[in-house]
């Protein structure tokens, strides 16, 4: 069984990506609260990836870092302390996991990192500046450590658009919202949480050995398409 590290699983695609591995994987979930899972093969930690000293694991193979923001204000209402915010929870936590636990996945089994940014990274949207400009970063990272640890460890990031969970709620909070957010899409969709963890599962899988270096993005055509 393959030992994987879920930073960020209790919700959200976080969670739907342990539930799409724990039954043929060793997952280890670190976050602030558990996840509502209860399985032989998943360990948990309750730990504040940014404020907290990392807990000690024996080994591991993979390390998927799901933390994320989804701050959605015109430039004028945004603080210097909402990008560094933004910047803290997408970038410095990563940086910060992948740190500490490098040791571990240089002994790893066909190690990989899977980060995560957004499509708001390559499409121009208005008021997303600060989630933008550090998932941006997180993008940077991805192809950068690529480089630097290839090829022992790949790594890998997707970029979501919309999907459904708690994070993305207000985007979908009502019928007239869900529908224009659906008729932006190219394929008349968003996303579905175990979309984005089957993605992640491949792409931390054999299957993806080929692969580093990538910003996956899992767009609903929204990025590639002008319709």
């Amino acid at each position: 069984m393959k030992k994987i590290l879920v930073i960020g699983g209790s919700k959200g695609i976080g969670n739907a990506i342990i539930k799409s591995l724990v039954d043929e994987n060793l997952v280890i979930n670190i976050s602030r609260s558990a996840p509502l899972l209860s399985h032989t093969n998943l360990t948990h930690f309750s730990c504040d990836i940014l404020s907290d000293d990392l807990p000690e694991i024996e080994a591991i193979d993979s390390l998927i870092y799901c933390p994320g923001s989804i701050n959605l204000k015109p430039i004028s209402r945004l603080k210097l302390e909402d990008f560094r915010n933004d910047f803290e929870i997408n970038v410095i936590g990563a940086v910060k996991a992948i740190q500490y636990y490098l040791p571990l996945l240089k002994n790893g089994i066909k190690p990989s990192i899977l980060l995560f940014s957004t499509v708001a990274a390559k499409l121009g949207m208005p008021f997303h500046a600060s989630v933008a400009a550090a998932k941006s970063a997180v993008e940077g990272l991805t192809k950068s450590l690529g480089a630097e640890l290839a090829p022992l460890i790949r790594v890998n990031a997707i970029a979501p658009t919309v999907t459904d969970t708690e994070l993305a709620s207000k985007l979908l909070r009502n019928e007239r919202m869900i529908e224009n957010i659906t008729e932006r899409h190219p394929l008349k969709k968003y996303l579905d949480p175990k979309e984005v963890a089957d993605l992640a599962a491949f792409l931390i899988s054999e299957k993806a050995s080929s692969i580093s270096g990538q910003i996956f993005e899992l767009d609903c055509g929204i990025v590639s398409f002008k319709i």
